[in-house]
């Protein structure tokens, strides 16, 4: 019997939402979708899905269509229809406390404000799960998080935002094949 791993990102659905920092969860799966050949071309659980296989390992990567503050609705069905041990699942997200281009594995924890991670969290009734933090950084000076959030990636933000993801594509695929600690001891902290 082959492993499954659910690779979970966090974001909003439709077009308006699609280059905001509350969606990186959304980018990291468009990313690990080229460089796996996926295609998202079912809805499973209220969650766009694709999946295949790497490295012999079965893969699905979902993002919620629940919008944010919902999004554990999409998790617990998916990991209830899959019979997921929850260290199977990952759920990667934006995160306002490390700066942009900052990756940051975690094997358990709260949601540090989140609120996708915070529906997630009442759902399965645990924090013992992975998760991937993305940076966005904070907002400036006085500016609402929410409001911040919703805002697009400046021009200058780009290139760090693009080699963000493609680490955090690569933290996912360690995870996968090697373990969390292995991935957690690679990919923490900087940026390159």
């Amino acid at each position: 019997m082959s492993e499954t791993y659910l690779i979970v990102g966090l974001g909003n659905p439709g077009r308006e939402y699609r280059e905001t920092r509350h969606n990186v969860g959304f980018m990291l799966l468009d990313r690990l979708a080229v460089k796996l050949d996926l295609r998202f071309t079912r809805l499973q659980s209220k969650a766009l899905v694709a999946d295949g296989w790497y490295q012999e390992r079965k893969i699905l990567l979902a993002k919620p269509q629940t919008f944010m503050n919902l999004s554990g609705q999409a998790v617990q069905g998916l990991v209830r229809f899959y019979k997921l041990p929850l260290d199977h699942l990952l759920v990667a997200h934006d995160h306002l406390d490390l700066p942009l281009g900052v990756l940051r594995l975690r094997p358990d924890g709260g949601a540090g404000g989140q609120r996708g991670m915070e529906s997630i969290l009442a759902r399965l009734g645990t924090d013992d799960f992975p998760r991937l933090r993305l940076g966005i950084g904070r907002p400036p000076g006085q500016m609402d998080p929410a409001a911040y959030v919703l805002q697009e990636f400046s021009a200058a933000e780009q290139a760090v935002l693009s080699e963000m993801l493609n680490r955090a594509a690569e933290a996912v695929l360690t995870w996968v094949t090697d373990g969390l600690e292995a991935a957690m001891n690679r990919f923490n902290g900087s940026a390159v």
